[in-house]
């Protein structure tokens, strides 16, 4: 759904984090297009506009489909600051209703208390799965297991940047719903150039 606030968001995004040119994609693929979408989730207007649309786009999804959520939270370090953005977002509109969130780790700590989740997450709580960009779902799907593990029931996935290529199928396949705030298409409109290729 367009929106005014979607719209700054969108214009952010092309400004800072799409780039044209030759790089080398977490997958190992070759792209002429890519998203440096930490470049924009680390921007605070940016930050506040992708915990307003983000919030609003989970509220949305989670009363089409007649469920509630209790937190959010995906694979470090991509889904790390939209989850917090969004946090913040849904306490300042209604701290009574407001989501915790928490972090997985890309392994298990190996001291402490020995968690690949950190946060406010508990058993059975109802998962919102955040991820910053989705080329092959692989970061996704790797969230997803670990939070299915920790016995989380995972509600849906949020992106920020859905790249249509492939990796939205393979995390719906494993019978996730995945809502992109963007795709490639919306943001393929020519971007700035880096100076140096992605890696």
């Amino acid at each position: 759904m367009a929106s005014p606030l979607k719209d700054q968001l969108r214009a952010i995004l092309k400004e800072k984090s799409v780039c044209q040119g030759d790089f080398t994609l977490a997958s190992g693929a070759k792209s002429d297009f890519y998203v440096d979408a930490k470049l924009t989730t680390s921007n605070p207007r940016a930050a506040m506009l992708v915990g307003r649309v983000g919030w609003d786009l989970i509220q949305e999804t989670a009363t089409a489909r007649k469920i509630s959520v209790n937190s959010i939270g995906g694979l470090t370090m991509g889904a790390d600051w939209i989850a917090l953005s969004i946090g913040i977002a849904a306490h300042l509109e209604d701290p009574e209703t407001a989501v915790q969130i928490f972090s997985v780790r890309k392994s298990a700590k190996e001291h402490g208390r020995l968690k690949r989740i950190e946060g406010n997450f508990s058993p059975g709580d109802s998962v919102v799965v955040i991820d910053d960009v989705i080329t092959t779902g692989g970061s996704t799907i790797q969230a997803i297991e670990a939070i299915e593990e920790a016995k989380g029931r995972v509600a849906f996935v949020i992106a920020l940047v859905d790249r249509e290529e492939g990796g939205r199928e393979n995390i719906e396949k494993r019978g996730h719903t995945v809502v992109p705030i963007f795709t490639r298409a919306d943001l393929a409109s020519t971007g700035r150039q880096p100076n140096i290729d992605a890696v």
